[in-house]
């Protein structure tokens, strides 16, 4: 089977030849890759928007090019503070072997600001340069994704900060649904506009979920995001019956997931197995979502042995992997404090137990 082949038969809740695999790094990590597999291509595609060699090096089965306000960090790497086209002020911070960039300024803290307030222009042709370069040059053997996270909470929190988003959500309505309808718009353009262009998942999501709960009330969630991601999921299948829709949080969000189910979702990202266990939710709910992720970044990867991510890999393809419908990854970003070997150790792993002929 072709790379492309592969997602599209366990989409199909099928199982393929070999359980289809993808995951991001940091751009530490993806230096060291890099560095050991001689790539000479040390770009990481993670949020970055652009398009990196080191996901075809590894044998990942889904490229995927990035979206909207997400691709805001890591950016300027020779500033120490840095504004992005939202608005935001970014800064980097420092911490035992790597970096990160934070938000240090909201641009709506003063909400009298938000009547002003401007998207960017979502329908500028070089947004979608990447994407086209992926479909033209690898749509033939690999799964293109358009990645477009940060869809609507979290980029609100941004852009408002998140202690004031959320205690607007209960006392100040009118101004939550200026901004989402705002942000709603810009995803509504960016997410039909890849659908057309033919990619194979739209990516979209918010960390809705802590380790144990969500973050904010069912009936919050209802009010404000359900009814726009419906819209959304509703206009991206209108622009392209095939294309398949992938949502991402953190934690456990399980408790929402007939409703995600209702409004369109194909496929469940990261599935973070500390929060949620991979298995029983192939029970109670692979007839209608494939997964994506499964692999613990919080305990076996950073601290486990090889052994151990080895054990993982097998454990997630048989049980998540039967009949198809598992895309098989990181459950999150592999971080800098992961040693190369575990990390080295999953594909392995899926040399190894990935094949249907061999588990």
């Amino acid at each position: 089977m072709t790379s492309r082949e592969r997602v599209l038969t366990a989409l199909d809740h099928r199982e393929p030849d070999r359980v289809p695999i993808q995951a991001d790094f940091t751009p530490e990590v993806a230096r060291k890759l890099s560095l050991r597999l001689k790539t000479g291509d040390a770009t990481t595609e993670a949020y970055s928007g652009k398009i990196s060699e080191l996901p075809i090096a590894l044998g990942h089965d889904l490229l995927v090019a990035w979206h909207g306000i997400a691709t805001s960090y890591y950016q300027h790497e020779d500033k120490k503070e840095y504004s992005c086209e939202w608005g935001i002020k970014w800064r980097w911070v420092e911490y035992p072997g790597g970096r990160y960039t934070e938000m240090a300024q909201p641009p709506l803290k003063d909400e009298a600001r938000l009547s002003s307030y401007r998207c960017p222009d979502a329908s500028e042709p070089w947004r979608y340069d990447a994407v086209r370069t992926l479909l033209q040059e690898r749509g033939s053997t690999y799964a293109i994704v358009g990645a477009m996270p940060c869809t609507l909470f979290e980029a609100a929190w941004y852009l408002r900060g998140m202690d004031l988003f959320l205690s607007d959500l209960i006392t100040n309505k009118d101004f939550v649904n200026e901004l989402l309808d705002k942000l709603f718009l810009f995803q509504l353009v960016t997410g039909t506009t890849l659908a057309g262009l033919g990619v194979d998942i739209i990516w979209i999501g918010d960390d809705f979920g802590t380790q144990d709960s969500l973050i904010i009330s069912p009936a919050l969630w209802r009010e404000f995001f359900k009814p726009r991601y419906a819209r959304l999921i509703e206009a991206f299948k209108g622009e392209n019956k095939n294309v398949k829709v992938a949502y991402h949080s953190d934690g456990n969000i399980e408790s929402l997931l007939p409703e995600y189910i209702d409004i369109g979702v194909d496929i469940l990202n990261a599935v973070q197995p500390k929060s949620m266990d991979p298995a029983r939710l192939k029970k109670k709910f692979g007839k209608n979502l494939s997964f994506w992720g499964t692999i613990d970044i919080q305990e076996t990867l950073p601290y486990g042995t090889p052994e151990d991510v080895q054990n993982e890999v097998k454990l997630r393809i048989n049980t998540v992997g039967k009949d198809g419908g598992l895309i098989l990854g990181p459950s999150h970003n592999i971080q800098p404090d992961v040693p190369l070997e575990n990390v080295l150790s999953f594909y392995q792993a899926v040399e190894k137990y990935g094949y249907c002929r061999k588990h």
